[in-house]
């Protein structure tokens, strides 16, 4: 049979379950794009950046069970997309894009957008491809798809060659995607480590877990095996969402001296630790921070992950439902009892988590929005199963700290790649996937101005996305890091924005929230607007006075790991130009 690549790309991934892509077409892709126009079970989405588009696409994997996917032009379409592939790429996020490429059949050079795509891509997919006939089309991105998914997840290009797409080519067959291949790819369990691990947490009087994205859809079985342990559970940044904070044993975000008090003291004298889905990365641990007890079991799928930054006692390669199932299972074999030990820790874990909340929302303002007063009453009037998706910047460890997640999947933000920009157009990927849910987006304003034109796509869908943009005019998280040792700001004052007028430029509503008085009353408005399908950009007077435990607690951490005439020379400095400057 003959068929065009642009045919025979959209039935691929028709067949994969991808409902959406995400991308601006081209000379490149117009045939790919006239294919998918075709399929009533996906739609194709225009954005106004290819980043932006990428960030959808990124939040569409993490929070649905299909897979993003990216509809680019080649070149610029790609290098546009390299934030939002970069971020999938690190935090270990499936993403799947397909890109146009220029002419193999022309013999000519110096073609527009003449680039090795495959070679640019390196670095930040786990795999790409460039097809050379029809026949490769469909089973190279059915093998894109299966790499992406399994192991560690991740990025994969295919670009397929625009004189592909264009015309007809005889093809053999239409093979149908196997999903068991999946399920096939994941590591066996290994039953003696599986045995190692549940005689450590069997032995151990204070059990500690530490969960992470990759534990994101094991929460049950977390639940009952911290229960059965009683043991305290933190999460990482990106793994706020593995583990319900209204349980009792929820601690919060790290579980160092950089964390709030509840993990602190929770895990002071942990003395073995089962960490699910983490890598101990810079972020999730703050610089490093945390000291895992000698008594680590470390689950992760990436076999480049155990022992790379801590020494794991245990190691197990698997997936973390199925690890987390084995040890389950081997204990309520053993029938095993909690530790004396462990007695009084819910109720330490409830008083220290209350007395943190108060110190924030301690007195009320009346000229700014406190951190506190915001984040309580937004969880207080969200929906149970609301999404929240963050950026980058000091409002990201407000967030972690002060508002509490219940479900898995419900918070995304940019992690380990940690871009600037991403939530904004993630918050749309989000709604565009859960249009009965609420979703809303706290976002720093320098990183609101990145993507902030995005939200005409919003409003083109009628998504009624809510979009509190915490507005302080300055780059606050580095700033505040300026400010302090050098006592001047660089480069991160910014312009005289006027929130109102990208509302205007891009459809959505414009509200102000003033003081902390106003904050019930203007999320109750901005919920209701977003109600009938229009975005609202809400303009929060932000007080960042206030630190959060991980901002101090970094600042201590780094400094003091200075070498010691670096470490007089830094204090020496800031002292001279906080008194004579």
């Amino acid at each position: 049979m003959k068929k065009t690549g642009a045919w025979l790309a959209a039935y691929a991934l028709e067949q994969i379950g991808v409902k959406y892509t995400f991308g601006i077409p081209g000379v490149h892709n117009t045939e790919l794009y006239d294919a998918l126009n075709n399929l009533d079970s996906l739609e194709p989405i225009l954005v106004t950046h290819e980043g932006g588009g990428s960030f959808m696409a990124d939040a569409i994997s993490r929070t649905t069970n299909s897979i993003g996917t990216l509809a680019i032009v080649p070149a610029a379409g790609l290098t546009h997309a390299m934030s939002g592939i970069g971020e999938s790429y690190l935090d270990g996020i499936p993403m799947l894009i397909i890109s146009g490429g220029t002419r193999t059949d022309s013999g000519r050079y110096f073609q527009l957008h003449q680039i090795d795509q495959v070679k640019v891509a390196d670095g930040i997919t786990k795999a790409a491809f460039k097809v050379t006939n029809h026949n490769e089309i469909v089973p190279t991105i059915y093998k894109a798809y299966e790499i992406a998914m399994t192991g560690c997840p991740g990025p994969v290009l295919v670009e397929i060659p625009v004189n592909l797409q264009l015309f007809q080519g005889e093809v053999k067959d239409l093979p149908k995607f196997d999903p068991s291949v999946l399920e096939q790819k994941k590591p066996a369990i290994n039953d003696q480590e599986i045995d190692q691990a549940v005689e450590i947490l069997m032995n151990a009087k204070r059990p500690g877990i530490y969960v992470g994205w990759g534990a994101v859809d094991a929460v049950e079985i977390t639940k009952e095996i911290a229960e059965l342990l009683e043991a305290p559970v933190a999460t990482t940044l990106q793994g706020l969402s593995a583990f319900p904070a209204d349980h009792p044993l929820h601690t919060g975000y790290n579980f160092s001296s950089c964390s709030v008090p509840a993990s602190e003291k929770a895990f002071a004298d942990v003395d073995a630790m089962l960490a699910v889905g983490v890598r101990f990365a810079e972020l999730a641990t703050v610089s490093y921070s945390v000291n895992p007890p000698k008594n680590l079991i470390h689950i992760d799928i990436d076999p480049e992950v155990p022992n790379k930054n801590y020494p794991a006692k245990v190691a197990i390669i698997a997936d973390a439902r199925d690890a987390m199932s084995a040890i389950l299972q081997k204990l309520k074999e053993k029938n095993h009892q909690k530790s004396k030990a462990t007695q009084g820790l819910r109720e330490l874990i409830a008083k220290e988590k209350k007395a943190y909340r108060q110190e924030w929302t301690a007195k009320k303002q009346k000229d700014k929005v406190s951190p506190g007063h915001f984040f309580e009453k937004l969880r207080k009037i969200l929906d149970r199963d609301s999404y929240l998706v963050v950026d980058d910047g000091n409002h990201t460890f407000l967030t972690a700290e002060l508002f509490d997640v219940y479900e898995p999947r419900h918070f995304i933000s940019p992690t380990d790649f940690n871009c600037m920009g991403y939530a904004v157009p993630a918050a749309i990927g989000v709604k565009l996937s859960h249009p009965d849910k609420q979703v809303v987006s706290v976002v720093g304003d320098g990183a609101f101005l990145m993507t902030c034109m995005e939200i005409l796509t919003a409003s083109t869908h009628n998504l009624g996305v809510v979009y509190f943009v915490f507005h302080d005019g300055e780059l606050a998280q580095i700033s505040q890091l300026q400010q302090v040792p050098l006592n001047r700001k660089t480069c991160t004052i910014l312009g005289d924005i006027k929130l109102s007028g990208i509302a205007l430029a891009t459809g959505a509503e414009y509200m102000e929230m003033s003081n902390d008085d106003q904050v019930e009353q203007v999320i109750h408005d901005a919920l209701k607007t977003a109600e009938r399908g229009q975005p609202v950009i809400v303009d929060v007077k932000i007080d960042y006075s206030k630190k959060t435990k991980l901002t101090k607690g970094a600042v201590k951490v780094n400094l003091g790991r200075f070498p010691l005439g670096e470490k007089v020379r830094f204090i020496g400095r800031a002292i001279v130009r906080h008194v004579f400057q």
